[in-house]
């Protein structure tokens, strides 16, 4: 079929986040309907209630995913009103059963769990995302566990790293996200059956005032859905507060994939480590020798988005007037959604950058080896003090020749000569040799390299060994 290109169509769920745009789709939703609707009359046959009949429960499930559009929409134009067309369509399949459906319910007994199995549904793709991306940066940080690299504070020269504990650092706020999204999917529930202000009235009604009988219709509607809790207390819609939860989390990955987008996109004008690229990319229409890191920009933009709709989600749930209004329907139908096509695409550009990055340890030594001497003046000041120089005396001497090879360096762009001028000062009386072992890099990384180790063996190891079976996924970037 030739794709429509004369109308709209959001990039997000056509070319962001393909594989989450399913479980958001007309179909999925108004399956679960379809699902929620034979969960409750089969409950309430079960309890004797609202006369339903086995033989209804049947025609009910034969129909279950063969839903017929063409007269739930037709119907739409009539009532102005999605679910009681729906339950329209589904009870010109069921004639038998035509009477019985959404018996005692109102529309949120319905939309509202449907809506949550299928954040559920959203919540596991996300969290196998995020498994494979923290296994990715693991792989990463091991291979340059013992780097050196420069390090920056205030984007400012400071004391060097190594590119693995970098890298850690990045794995590591994905791997708080994963944390957040497994509490989610621990203590997930539907909203149940709450009726219309959510005091289950009219449910008690069908059971004849009978209390007990309604909690145990609850039960197994919950049941038949797969799940063993509710919201315990709920207005006609479960609490919108729960969007912005989950919104939260979302948004989570989106501050991680932004720190790590960014932190590579400097690294990246630096020479240091670039984003895949592929043979025949074309990085400028102006100028053929760039290299523009466009997965890194798309996913820093795509999160930036994340961070908007978690705002959107909390308005909404700040404004539920009593027991419900109806403003939070149209902007739902956009931003939850949204927030997981994006998060969904936002994990697949992590997972596509790190799959092949290039890294340059001849560059990531040159911008080492230009500040380095200068952060181990002091180092230096020690190794003389132990040969018997005059503390007071030396600082002066290095801060005197340091200061020179600074200027030279910004002034006159010559590399950083420190080391030759000290060696080369008699009042100094240290050999290059000498000097040179003050500078060893080793010294100055710290614990980096057992960070390292720390985080694969405490971190990154027990998430992918309790995940194995979700290991393996790769990325799908339309680049």
């Amino acid at each position: 079929m030739a794709k429509d290109r004369s109308k709209y169509s959001s990039m997000l769920g056509t070319r962001y986040g393909k594989e989450m745009s399913p479980i958001f789709s007309d179909d999925f939703k108004f399956q679960n309907w379809r699902k929620c609707w034979i969960a409750l009359a089969e409950a309430q046959c079960e309890l004797g209630l609202a006369g339903v009949t086995p033989q209804q429960v049947a025609q009910l499930k034969k129909y279950a995913m063969d839903i017929n559009y063409d007269v739930a929409e037709e119907r739409e134009k009539q009532t102005r009103h999605d679910v009681m067309s729906h339950v329209y369509a589904f009870g010109q399949q069921c004639p038998e059963a035509r009477g019985i459906i959404h018996a005692g319910a109102t529309s949120c007994d319905i939309t509202d769990n449907a809506e949550l199995m299928q954040m559920y549904e959203a919540l596991d793709l996300t969290r196998k995302k995020l498994v494979n991306v923290i296994g990715l940066f693991g792989d990463f940080a091991r291979r340059y566990r013992d780097l050196p690299i420069l390090g920056f504070t205030h984007f400012q020269p400071a004391q060097p790293t190594t590119l693995g504990k970098r890298a850690a650092m990045w794995g590591y706020a994905f791997a708080l996200d994963y944390d957040q999204i497994k509490a989610l999917q621990k203590g997930q529930r539907l909203r149940g059956l709450k009726g219309t202000t959510g005091t289950q009235a009219s449910f008690l009604e069908l059971a004849n005032g009978d209390e007990s009988v309604v909690v145990e219709l609850n039960k197994r509607f919950l049941k038949k859905l797969g799940f063993n809790e509710d919201f315990v207390i709920t207005s006609q819609t479960y609490p919108r507060k729960y969007d912005s939860i989950v919104l939260q989390a979302l948004s989570g990955i989106g501050e991680s994939a932004h720190k790590f987008g960014t932190d590579v996109r400097l690294m990246q004008n630096r020479k240091e480590m670039e984003e895949p690229f592929e043979k025949s990319q074309i990085g400028s229409s102006a100028m053929p020798y760039k290299r523009n890191p466009m997965r890194l920009e798309r996913m820093c933009g795509l999160a930036r988005g994340l961070f908007a709709r978690e705002l959107e989600s909390r308005m909404t749930a700040s404004v539920q007037w009593l027991e419900r209004t109806l403003d939070d329907s149209a902007p739902r139908r956009d931003y939850v959604a949204q927030a997981f096509c994006a998060s969904d695409e936002v994990l697949n550009l992590a997972m596509s950058v790190m799959e092949r990055p290039a890294v340059f340890p001849r560059m990531i030594k040159k911008h080492l080896d230009l500040e380095l001497p200068f952060m181990a003046t002091e180092n230096i000041m020690m190794a003389a003090v132990k040969q018997g120089k005059d503390r007071q005396e030396i600082h002066e001497v290095i801060r005197e020749i340091s200061q020179e090879a600074a200027r030279r360096i910004k002034e006159e762009g010559q590399d950083n000569l420190l080391l030759e001028m000290l060696a080369t000062d008699p009042r100094m009386g240290m050999s290059r040799a000498n000097l040179d072992a003050a500078v060893d890099v080793k010294k100055f990384v710290g614990r980096a390299p057992q960070q390292v180790d720390d985080f694969i063996e405490q971190v990154a190891n027990p998430i992918l060994s309790e995940e194995k079976d979700s290991i393996g996924l790769r990325s799908d970037v339309q680049v």
